[in-house]
């Protein structure tokens, strides 16, 4: 008899296999009205604002009732954005590493018997190494980097 078991997390307790899931639809929904002209031209504003594009399809959800654009436009935010020339210079999961090094750093320089924080920050590297490692090898990060 086989188990299935699922691979713990590397800096992390959890084992857990509990996550959303995306509507498997593959068409826009009938009541969605906006051209995806108009929806390019909004993500390429909201990108000059200096938004993450996470943080775009969150907008486009809330305030646009845009659900996935993806399935008006035909491609993700991202690849929308480097067709536009206004995509973020590093990938946000590897931007937003480097964001919290940055903020556990100065948390150490006023707190510097922290020995957790000193841990932590050990972790966090440690992921950006990794995935600057990925990157380069995908060509999305400089190799000098």
């Amino acid at each position: 008899h086989l188990s299935k078991t699922k691979m713990g997390r590397m800096y992390g307790r959890g084992k857990g296999i509990s996550k959303s899931s995306m509507p498997f639809r593959k068409v826009a929904p009938k009541r969605i009205t906006v051209d995806a002209s108009e929806i390019v031209s909004k993500m390429e504003a909201l990108a000059k604002k200096g938004f993450m594009p996470s943080k775009i399809g969150v907008i486009l959800r809330d305030s646009f009732a845009i659900p996935q654009s993806k399935l008006i436009t035909g491609s993700k935010i991202v690849r929308i954005l480097k067709k536009k020339g206004v995509a973020p210079q590093f990938p946000e999961d590897l931007y937003c590493l480097m964001r919290k090094a940055v903020s556990i750093r100065k948390h150490i320089e006023k707190n510097s018997r922290d020995r957790g924080s000193k841990y932590r920050l050990i972790l966090v590297e440690s992921k950006i190494h990794r995935l600057a490692r990925y990157y380069k090898l995908k060509k999305q990060v400089p190799s000098n980097w």
